[in-house]
């Protein structure tokens, strides 16, 4: 059997990625048999190649091979392209006309954009995998085949599927071997490889001398994210070999030819409000934010201090964990006062778990008497509250309020009109 390397030279494929190496070895090793295959991968990956490879090492070989794009054959001829049709099964058929599924008798059909197939066509597809049995358009008689089935995909079948634009069924009868081809930006190893073989191909051919990069330049090259893949790469080398007068290019020569390749893809806010005010807004209320959470620290200190002052006890919640609610140990749980009877009665005479804590009197009066009212969280008010103190603090110096809210002059002219506040 031949190796991997071997099948790279004979197919012209480049590359030492170790996920593209795994993939011709499956094509190999499914190759001698008749199983089903489904080739996966973006577009411009090379899926087609694999459908090649698989048939050129099996036992089919001599025999013809069809590559089929379903989503270029309009829906209301593909039954006829695939199956056949009888003369006059439909205006315009003049005369018998053999399907692709039998003029490849005996070799292999490679079905590419299978999940472009219409759901009728699905159906006679599956049939023909299940049993190699067909009818032509028009006809009423069954007929054979022997056809080797390859089909290829760049989209989530699975999710077709759960969308009922494509048959379960067919889906795991197509689906026997699955082999998967990654793409350019999951074998940056093999960019500038590409590249290269590229550039001294249209070199050759134009008897010019190859186009070269320097550190950079090959650096910018392999950190892009390539979403056309192996077909966008080369159509970029043979711009540059073609169009650019100088041989050594550098990253600027490159996003002249490309300047997406300058962009980094990183995850950013969107701007859900679609204005170009919504930034502004938002960082007023983060600034709310980070002044309750100060607010909630100085409740937390004020509490504490109180707790210091007026020496009352804080419970030990490390030692209560594994407390049960049915026994606790003789040792008084709470810190700093081990001697003090906290209970109500100075005889231990309770049923045992039926410890109440007492408040101790003091003859002062600590706390005045207190209302518990709800904030409001409208965050329109939030923020008329928060410029309404910041126009205060400045005494109705705008300049400086909007610099103290972070936000500009602009956008605080327009809340206060927005909110009355003149």
């Amino acid at each position: 059997m031949a190796s991997i390397q071997s099948i790279k030279q004979r197919f012209g494929i480049i590359g030492t990625s170790e996920l593209l190496d795994r993939a011709i070895g499956t094509a190999m090793r499914v190759a001698s048999t008749d199983l089903t295959v489904m080739v996966t991968g973006e577009s411009g990956v090379g899926k087609e190649n694999i459908s090649k490879i698989i048939h050129a090492i099996s036992h089919r070989k001599h025999n013809q091979f069809i590559a089929v794009n379903c989503g270029a054959i309009p829906s209301g001829t593909i039954n006829s392209e695939l199956f056949g049709h009888e003369k006059g099964a439909f205006t315009g058929a003049t005369a018998d006309r053999k399907g692709y599924f039998e003029t490849a008798n005996t070799g292999t059909i490679f079905l590419d954009e299978i999940s472009e197939m219409p759901l009728d066509t699905q159906a006679y597809l599956l049939r023909v995998l299940e049993s190699g049995e067909f009818i032509r358009v028009g006809s009423s008689k069954v007929n054979k085949t022997d056809v080797r089935v390859i089909a290829a995909t760049n989209v989530d079948l699975e999710a077709r599927v759960q969308k009922g634009k494509f048959r379960e069924d067919l889906y795991y009868r197509l689906n026997t071997v699955p082999i998967h081809i990654p793409a350019l930006k999951d074998r940056r190893e093999d960019i500038y490889l590409l590249f290269r073989k590229f550039s001294n191909d249209i070199a050759e051919r134009y008897r010019s001398e190859p186009v070269r990069l320097d550190d950079q330049a090959r650096i910018l090259l392999e950190n892009y994210r390539w979403p056309g893949n192996i077909r966008e790469l080369k159509n970029l080398a043979e711009q540059v070999a073609i169009l650019s007068e100088k041989r050594l290019l550098t990253a600027e020569d490159l996003l002249a030819f490309n300047p997406k390749m300058g962009k980094r893809h990183l995850p950013v806010v969107a701007d859900l409000n679609g204005g170009g005010e919504s930034i502004p807004e938002r960082e007023i209320l983060f600034k709310f934010l980070f002044d309750m959470k100060s607010d909630l620290n100085d409740v937390k200190n004020l509490v504490f201090e109180l707790i210091r002052k007026n020496d009352l006890a804080m419970p030990d919640t490390s030692s209560l964990r594994n407390l049960s609610s049915s026994a606790y140990p003789a040792a008084n749980p709470y810190q700093g006062r081990p001697e003090q009877n906290i209970y109500s009665s100075p005889v231990d005479s309770r049923p045992e778990g039926d410890f109440k804590p007492i408040i101790i009197d003091r003859p002062e009066k600590l706390y005045d008497s207190t209302e518990v009212v709800e904030e409001s969280l409208n965050l329109e008010t939030m923020e008329k509250e928060l410029i309404q103190k910041a126009l205060k603090k400045h005494k109705n110096r705008r300049r400086e309020a909007a610099e103290d809210l972070g936000i500009s002059e602009r956008t605080l002219y327009r809340k206060i009109k927005e909110y009355e506040l003149q």
